[in-house]
């Protein structure tokens, strides 16, 4: 049990408190804390007490501790994870401000995310076109024929994200070490849907120099993978262009939406499954930095 005593004394005198602590109820007050908080607190390691009555169980703090106390506190009205905040106290100096940038950072990237998907579901609810018409614009653009190493897997939208980030960068550098380097943009082919309920399959694509060393690469290692090299045939793509934040399921599907409905109204006719060219830096892009063509190719 804790006390909150209302004494601003630091000094021992009668309380089993050594000279110079704080007692919890004056920490309390200067923090703009509860004795609750610094509770919880110090239970998840974020905020330790200096002294601790081996009797009372009274907490006392050095007054140098009220920085750290108000430090958690605001970031705590980022809405950090404790978890976090416990990393980022631990820290000092640039690399304290450099892990409260990262968080930040992908809370932005988050609420970009989450602008689009309202967009979308806006779209939806209230029976109007889910594509956004306003939102993109679709282009055409010949894509000669192209020599691959792929993988082909089924799995299902949660899983998508993850495997195209690891499938191409498996592919990348088989690429770049064994069949020549790469010429081109990877891109990601639906051969059939991915959602909740259907698991595709999808193929994760990168150009290559050399056909005949990616036909040898993918040999030595089996097609049981699911890899394959192939020539990718030239065709005409229909195509938007989105940003890192409209790449996320389901608001991705505007974007596709918005190319179908061209290629109808447009009189043309697909003629190969719907891609994901990923022409950025995934890693160093921003929310609203455009990353990705999606695509259908089209006669």
């Amino acid at each position: 049990m804790d006390s909150t005593d209302s004494t601003e004394s630091t000094d021992s005198c009668g309380s089993g408190r050594p000279a110079g602590l704080l007692s919890i109820g004056t920490f309390a007050r200067r923090t703009r804390l509860s004795a609750k908080a610094l509770r919880l607190y110090d239970r998840q390691g974020l905020l330790t007490p200096a002294h601790v009555d081996a009797v009372t169980g009274y907490r006392s703090y050095l007054p140098e501790q009220v920085e750290q106390a108000r430090t958690v506190a605001l970031l705590r009205r980022l809405d950090m994870p404790l978890a976090e905040i416990a990393a980022v106290v631990r820290l000092d100096g640039e690399r304290a401000a450099s892990a409260l940038d990262g968080y930040w950072a992908g809370v932005e990237e988050r609420h970009a995310a989450q602008r689009t998907l309202v967009g979308y579901l806006r779209g939806r609810l209230s029976g109007r076109s889910t594509a956004m018409q306003g939102t993109f614009e679709v282009k055409i653009v010949e894509v000669p024929e192209t020599p691959v190493v792929s993988e082909t897997r089924h799995l299902v939208s949660d899983e998508l994200p993850v495997w195209i980030s690891t499938s191409l960068g498996r592919l990348e550098r088989a690429a770049a070490e064994e069949c020549g380097g790469i010429t081109g943009p990877p891109f990601v082919i639906y051969h059939s849907d991915v959602s909740e309920e259907s698991d595709g399959p999808a193929e994760a694509c990168v150009p290559v120099a050399d056909l005949e060393a990616a036909r040898a690469w993918v040999k030595e290692r089996g097609r049981s993978q699911g890899l394959t090299a192939r020539m990718e045939p030239a065709y005409r793509m229909a195509y938007v262009r989105i940003t890192k934040a409209q790449v996320l399921y389901p608001q991705i599907l505007a974007a596709f939406d918005t190319v179908e409905e061209w290629i109808t109204r447009e009189g043309l006719v697909p003629t190969g499954p719907c891609r994901e060219v990923y022409f950025a830096d995934w890693d160093t892009a921003g929310p609203e930095d455009e990353v990705c063509d999606v695509a259908f190719p089209v006669r």
